[in-house]
């Protein structure tokens, strides 16, 4: 079966009539669930910013309760229709989420079969991108810095004065009533707040009638922020993930040839090493060296390279080194988030140089804090004004990659 349980036969037959709905929607939903800035660290590079300045910040992690289970249709439709959509793409959306029935059964009882109105199905390609349509008015009449993906939200500002307390309470109301109209409710138990910088005043904040608990760290997306940013908890979790694959491998896998190793860590341990490490690259060489030695030991696995020292075993399979994939990530997330038309100048990580002789480079920003000088943005920027004219001016990604990967064994 291929995605959203639609046969792969019928997607290549249907491939004309699918394709088109598809691209729409998720145009649609990439433009109103604001995912690109948040993947980037727009949230966080504000709250980086912010605590670098010496004010204490408030991060509110919110999580609506069994949210793709109470999107009601004829709300999501209408929603649809707002958002641009046309009447052949809503009713194509309409007809895949009708027809479905559920019942109850105790024992050897079964009640009978009900029209199910609400929920979009979970585990589709669909559902995520039809939950960020229907959860795009939420930042409306929002003071503070929010971000959004899916179910899961966080609301962030400055509270080193009373005031900055008061409108995050004042936006936490706000949302509370838009998720009351959307006929979804927060789930209050998961809701936490986390305190950063020294001298934080540790406001306590409301949450419909319930006050909210606190928290040192929280779980985002599945990367571990603590109220220090220090991503090193996050990259042992990444190196303890891919370990344990990595000793599955080893258990399970009897031929250990580069045919079969090589697919294998790639698909299974690599993205443990590189998922969202926009965010948390790691800071210092020993979190570096941690995750490098989770490729040498998948490295040492293949046989026929047992002579080969490990830096030729990397060039002689075609890899890189953890530290130049993070390189080039970084660089390519960075061209997304400059050339695409996704980018809000309001979450702007960059700021561009004025002058005409450096046009096309970017400023180094000025951070007093360790966690300000190895964020994202600073990592980037230095390696950036490094590339070539040719490599930056490029009109497309795919140029910019194939430029770029003669450029990048200078860059390290």
């Amino acid at each position: 079966m291929g995605p959203d349980e639609m046969h792969l036969r019928v997607l290549r037959e249907l491939v004309d009539e699918v394709a088109k709905p598809l691209s729409i929607i998720f145009e649609k939903s990439w433009q109103s669930g604001q995912i690109v800035p948040d993947k980037f660290g727009g949230l966080y590079n504000r709250v980086t910013v912010l605590v670098d300045k010496g004010r204490a910040t408030d991060v509110i992690y919110l999580d609506l309760c069994k949210a793709f289970d109470t999107v009601p249709h004829d709300i999501l439709a209408s929603k649809l229709e707002r958002h641009g959509f046309d009447g052949w793409t809503t009713q194509w959306i309409r007809n895949w989420l009708d027809g479905r029935t559920q019942r109850v059964a105790v024992n050897s009882l079964m009640s009978q079969g009900r029209p199910v109105t609400s929920a979009i199905p979970q585990g589709s390609v669909l559902g995520p991108a039809l939950f960020n349509i229907f959860v795009s008015n939420m930042d409306s009449g929002i003071k503070c810095t929010l971000s959004k993906f899916a179910d899961d939200t966080k609301l962030c500002g400055a509270v080193d004065i009373l005031e900055g307390r008061g409108a995050i309470q004042r936006d936490l109301e706000r949302l509370e009533k838009l998720a009351h109209v959307n006929h979804t409710k927060f789930n209050k138990a998961k809701c936490k707040v986390l305190h950063m910088a020294w001298g934080n005043p540790k406001h306590s904040y409301r949450l419909g009638r319930e006050w909210m608990e606190t928290s040192p760290e929280e779980k985002d997306l599945g990367l571990l922020i603590d109220e220090k940013l220090n991503m090193s908890w996050q990259c042992a979790l990444a190196a303890q993930k891919a370990n344990r694959v990595l000793g599955c491998i080893k258990r399970g896998v009897t031929r250990r040839s580069r045919e079969v190793i090589l697919p294998l860590y790639s698909a299974l341990m690599r993205p443990h090493l590189e998922c969202c490490v926009q965010l948390w690259g790691p800071q210092y060489r020993r979190d570096m060296e941690l995750l490098g030695r989770v490729q040498r030991r998948a490295m040492k696995l293949i046989r026929g390279l047992e002579h080969l020292s490990y830096e030729d075993r990397l060039r002689e399979l075609g890899l890189f080194s953890l530290e130049k994939r993070r390189l080039w990530e970084h660089l390519i997330a960075a061209f997304q988030y400059l050339k695409q038309s996704y980018r809000k100048a309001e979450e702007g990580l960059f700021t561009r140089a004025c002058s005409y002789r450096i046009r096309g480079k970017l400023k180094e920003g000025r951070f007093r804090l360790a966690i300000g000088k190895k964020f994202f943005m600073m990592r980037v920027v230095r390696h950036w004004n490094r590339l070539p004219r040719e490599v930056v001016d490029a009109p497309s990604l795919e140029v910019f990659k194939a430029r770029f990967d003669g450029a990048l064994g200078n860059l390290v």
